[in-house]
């Protein structure tokens, strides 16, 4: 497992976070989740303000971004709701961060479907790229993560960064991701097969393959 991830002070934490507010453009996004629910149930919104209080803290930090206990009590407050209630959210998934981290956010799928189809050759070429589990990397560029299913088996192996999905990797497809992010590129996302387009078979359609150029009725057939 990895180590545990390292939260800098309270006192540093709050000397930094303490006055945090929503940039104007955020508390008009703040204000249109919110009215989305009825009077009252301002707390529905609490998974979407909490994932635009972390982007806004990565904007501020050149970061994925993470959720310091300031900004959770500043968005408890906003929702009029005891923080320790959305503390239990922001701890319960893992989309949200509750400490620092770089400006790629690498999460790794290590459960077994991935693992068959190579995963330990994505986390070699992170490995060979300095990184190590449940750590940044000292230029600050990049944080790796272990996860579990992120529902893209077919695809596997995969790997999340940001808010993009990487599939169908080997070490090299990897290691080509991880050098386009370091240089400010914008890697494909997606399928890494040049026979996939998303997650059907290599090379052509084996069912349904009239329906690949027109709106086919098979019914005639299958009676």
């Amino acid at each position: 497992m990895a180590d545990a991830p390292q939260i800098p002070d309270e006192a540093e934490v709050r000397a930094r976070w303490g006055s945090f507010a929503w940039t104007p453009e955020n508390a008009d996004k703040a204000r249109e989740v919110v009215g989305r629910y009825p009077a009252g149930r301002q707390m529905s919104a609490s998974l979407p303000l909490l994932d635009l209080a972390q982007r806004q803290v990565g904007a501020e930090t050149n970061t994925q971004g993470w959720l310091p206990v300031p900004v959770i009590e500043y968005v408890a407050r906003y929702l009029q709701m005891p923080y320790i209630r959305l503390y239990e959210v922001a701890t319960f998934y893992t989309m949200f961060n509750m400490a620092p981290v770089g400006r790629y956010h690498v999460q790794v799928c290590g459960t077994t479907p991935c693992w068959l189809r190579g995963s330990d050759d994505v986390f070699a070429a992170c490995k060979a790229r300095g990184m190590k589990k449940g750590h940044t990397t000292a230029d600050g560029l990049f944080t790796l993560t272990e996860v579990e299913c992120m529902g893209n088996c077919a695809n596997a192996p995969m790997v999340q960064i940001n808010d993009d999905n990487y599939e169908d990797l080997d070490f090299e497809s990897t290691t080509r991701i991880l050098d386009a992010l370091a240089k400010g590129e914008t890697p494909k996302a997606g399928s890494q097969n040049p026979l996939r387009h998303t997650s059907e078979p290599e090379g052509e359609p084996t069912n349904l393959a009239a329906m690949e150029t027109e709106n086919h009725d098979y019914r005639g057939e299958w009676a």
